[in-house]
């Protein structure tokens, strides 16, 4: 008897337990595309620079908007996500926040999608909300631009009216016969197919260094306020922000905090005056008695180039240690490492913080590797970084940076005429201004001598990449443009004079 109750006691105390792990284990993934709580998961891009096809990934979950780390990721995470979104499929992806970092919550991490599955909730992660990530990981998408046919779904795009995506100086002074580029003026943002301004109440020189980066300029300077106190109110203001605040190291206003002025503008920031900046611009953009100052103390030896891009302001970041140049390895590579870099050099702030060799593998050394800087750096050698070992890095990881550059308008001195496409065409240049309203007269180049390094000139004055070919066809010169040819012209940009040669 005392055996036969043991043995029910026994069971019993088995059963309970197996009752209490089936009550405390996790419930099932959740049906396809929809969270714990029975909602339909949202998904957007957001970030900077970004497209509509391309940004920073974010889902709605649990009433909050949040990111995706770049652990374990792979192009089958995007494909999935890329459908979410309503496109058929994804071309890349992209880790360590390259459209910015993002706030809040990071809901996925260690995502793993074999790329067919219809939501994301059908992938294996470490579960909603569960990550060890920072928002320097955060991960982003670039998906193919072809829609899904019959997708229905306005959440594309980060669509929320409080975003800056263009912005300028307006000079008060006419500059017609002052050369470009604009240095200094009014601070005015794209809105509603128009221009307005910002409220300069609590402006500080970080806003305008931000400002300045944007614009193609490494530093900020002084204004004289009062000038511009007296002058503003003459033209019709519009007001659009308030109430800026950037750390300096931002690559964009829209990640800088700021308000928005809602409704009627007209009658706000009674106690200021539009915000002006003056911008420094670098040795390669100064004009006048700017460039010679820039030019003189010029003497030290440089530890930081770009090679390998096709325009000014773009290519692999190499630095120069025990008189060797090499290369800096993409782990941790993100825009506000690129940032010192393109200010280092002369040039804004960063457009984009390449990864994966896409300004081409360098040679010999890679000196740096997982650089972290925090924004404020005067150098790339000041910021915190890790010595490369044999096996931590290969040139297939060279990181590279594309810088904002100043506006030189010299892409409206040259044009392409006659050709198949806007990438090839007879060379025609301008030969000054039309008067009394007339049009702008232009005027052919000689073929004589015309060959790839004089195409490569115009090629990179129009923005358009590399040459493929310099042609001479009759009494004109004409050129065939590729946007990425990294095996053409390789000595040919080196041999160019300077980094930014073009015709006048």
């Amino acid at each position: 008897m005392g055996v036969t109750r043991g043995c029910q006691e026994l069971l019993s105390l088995l059963c309970g337990i197996w009752l209490w792990v089936s009550v405390a284990e996790p419930s099932p993934p959740t049906p396809t595309g929809q969270s714990r709580e029975g909602a339909p998961l949202q998904f957007r891009l957001a970030g900077y620079p970004r497209k509509h096809n391309e940004g920073r990934i974010e889902v709605f979950y649990n009433q909050e908007w949040g990111t995706i780390c770049d652990d374990d990721f792979t192009l089958a995470n995007a494909h999935v996500l890329c459908r979410h979104l309503g496109f058929v499929a994804a071309t890349g992806w992209t880790h360590s926040a390259k459209y910015g970092k993002g706030s809040g919550r990071i809901w996925l991490d260690n995502l793993n999608c074999g790329g067919s599955e219809k939501s994301v909730v059908d992938c294996r992660s470490r579960g909603w909300g569960n990550s060890d990530c920072s928002h320097e990981e955060d991960a982003g998408v670039i998906c193919k631009d072809e829609r899904i046919a019959g997708f229905v779904d306005s959440n594309v795009i980060e669509t929320e009216q409080n975003q800056v995506e263009e912005l300028r100086l307006r000079p008060v002074v006419s500059h017609a016969k002052r050369p470009l580029p604009v240095t200094e003026g009014i601070v005015e943002v794209r809105y509603k197919n128009s221009w307005a301004q910002i409220c300069d109440e609590n402006w500080s020189s970080w806003n305008s260094h931000v400002v300045c980066g944007m614009l193609g300029f490494p530093a900020e300077k002084k204004v004289n306020q009062n000038f511009y106190r007296l002058s503003a109110h003459r033209h019709p203001l519009n007001y659009r922000l308030h109430s800026v605040s950037c750390l300096g190291h931002e690559a964009h206003l829209s990640l800088c905090s700021f308000e928005f002025y809602r409704g009627n503008a007209t009658g706000v920031c009674k106690g200021g005056m539009p915000a002006v900046v003056g911008c420094v611009p670098g040795p390669l953009f100064a004009t006048g008695s700017a460039q010679k100052k820039k030019r003189r103390p010029q003497q030290v030896q440089k530890r930081l180039r770009l090679k390998g891009g096709a325009r000014p302001g773009e290519g692999r970041v190499e630095v120069l240690r025990n008189n060797e140049w090499g290369t800096v390895c993409d782990d941790r590579w993100n825009l506000v490492s690129a940032g010192v870099v393109c200010r280092e050099l002369g040039f804004g702030s960063a457009k984009e913080a390449l990864t994966g060799a896409r300004m081409g593998q360098g040679m010999g050394p890679i000196h740096m590797n997982e650089v972290q800087c925090a924004g404020s750096e005067k150098s790339l050698w000041s910021c915190p970084h890790k010595n490369i070992t044999k096996e931590g890095c290969k040139h297939s990881e060279d990181a590279g940076v594309r810088c904002n550059i100043p506006s030189m308008g010299y892409e409206n001195t040259v044009r392409l005429s006659g050709g198949r496409s806007p990438f090839e065409g007879r060379v025609e240049v301008a030969l000054g201004a039309g008067s009394n309203g007339t049009q702008q007269p232009w005027g052919l180049v000689c073929g004589q001598g015309w060959g790839i390094l004089e195409a490569a000139v115009v090629c990179r004055q129009l923005g358009l990449g590399f040459a493929s070919q310099g042609l001479q066809v009759g009494p004109g010169a004409w050129l065939l443009a590729r946007g990425w040819l990294p095996l053409l012209l390789a000595a040919g940009v080196d041999l160019l004079a300077g980094p930014f040669a073009s015709i006048r």
